[in-house]
């Protein structure tokens, strides 16, 4: 087990080796380890190594100016100058969050960023003001949309975080697809087979490997087939595309740079860098605060309370997995993947840094 201060703490001086300011090598850190603690293990340090390839093949700016480009009362566009999209995200959902406080709601589209880690850190941001808050990205290209053998879109994440009142806070945080490819790396490392639905070949034939994706095939869209409801999981990633950089002015479909370093940037990209989009609405732009927030209590404490199929626990809400998880890693320590766990300290020997 590793002690989440100290796995921060290691994450934070490989930040500063990479050229980040003591503040986004701080905030950088704490958006993966937030991923760690909160079960999502496979955004978390595992992450680490990717973020450090893609900087020295000169593809993230440590030291980015990140500005506004243009705004309106209740809107902006950022640039995000090729920085860490860990760093690039908070500072467009604070935009969003004092566009909230001053006309209601407040929307940022984030173009020329890169990966930003877990989208359900950033929505949550918007908690801490008793706001709701929505995040969502494009990716690099890995799925297939429904009836294609081609990869078109990315993972496509979708995070909405609603504040409650004595209940804690409902938070979704989801793929677009019917699994996120962090989730393919782990049964990589552990060696096990995918469920049906989550991949296909090249040829477009339906798969278990895990490594599928590296052998040219493809993830697919949430719900999996036509049958079963891919075309949902397709129109909701094409959503995310348009949403973060078709009106941001960032990459987009299959010209989305990838995250891996080994695999070069096209020559004929149509944007600038991944993009984001963000949301933040003020509760009383709507209704009163505290009678949302009852009324958010008495919806959460019906579907806890809905009556379970035989052999089930309970129903859940959105966010009870991963708040429960990070209670018990906070205090019991974040078990990393022996194969991570190497990868952190090839870095540490990489950069002189104990681990």
């Amino acid at each position: 087990m590793v002690i989440p201060a100290r796995l921060k703490e290691f994450c934070t001086n490989v930040f500063l080796k990479m050229g980040c300011s003591p503040i986004d090598a701080n905030l950088a850190a704490d958006v993966l380890i937030s991923a760690d603690l909160r079960g999502i293990d496979s955004h978390g340090s595992a992450r680490l190594p990717g973020y450090v390839r893609l900087w020295e093949a000169g593809r993230i700016n440590s030291k980015p100016v990140i500005r506004i480009t243009h705004e309106t009362p209740g809107t902006a566009v950022v640039d995000g100058d090729r920085g860490l999209g860990l760093v690039v995200s908070p500072f467009a959902m604070e935009i969003a969050i004092k566009k909230a406080k001053k006309v209601g709601t407040g929307w940022v589209a984030v173009r020329n960023s890169n990966h930003f880690g877990i989208a359900a850190y950033h929505s949550m941001l918007a908690l801490q003001h008793d706001m709701i808050g929505i995040s969502m990205t494009n990716a690099s290209p890995l799925v297939a949309p429904t009836f294609s053998k081609e990869r078109l879109l990315g993972t496509n994440p979708i995070s909405v975080a609603i504040p409650a009142g004595t209940e804690p806070p409902y938070v979704a945080d989801f793929a677009t697809t019917t699994a996120a490819n962090g989730k393919l790396e782990i049964l990589q490392r552990q060696g096990g087979k995918a469920p049906i639905g989550w991949v296909q070949t090249k040829e477009g034939l339906p798969s278990q490997d895990p490594n599928e994706v590296q052998n040219g095939g493809a993830l697919l869209p949430l719900g999996g087939i036509r049958e079963t409801g891919g075309h949902k999981g397709y129109i909701l990633g094409s959503l995310v595309d348009i949403f973060s950089a078709i009106l941001s002015g960032a990459n987009y479909g299959p010209w989305v740079p990838p995250f891996v370093s080994f695999l070069p940037v096209r020559n004929d990209l149509v944007g600038d860098g991944i993009g984001h989009f963000f949301g933040v609405m003020r509760i009383d732009a709507f209704r009163d605060a505290k009678e949302f927030k009852e009324n958010m209590d008495k919806w959460i404490g019906r579907f806890r309370n809905a009556q379970t199929i035989d052999g089930q626990e309970r129903v859940l809400i959105p966010g009870d997995v991963e708040r429960e998880e990070e209670i018990k890693r906070l205090k019991n320590g974040i078990n990393l993947d022996p194969k991570v766990e190497e990868s952190l300290k090839v870095l540490a020997e990489k950069f002189g840094l104990d681990f």
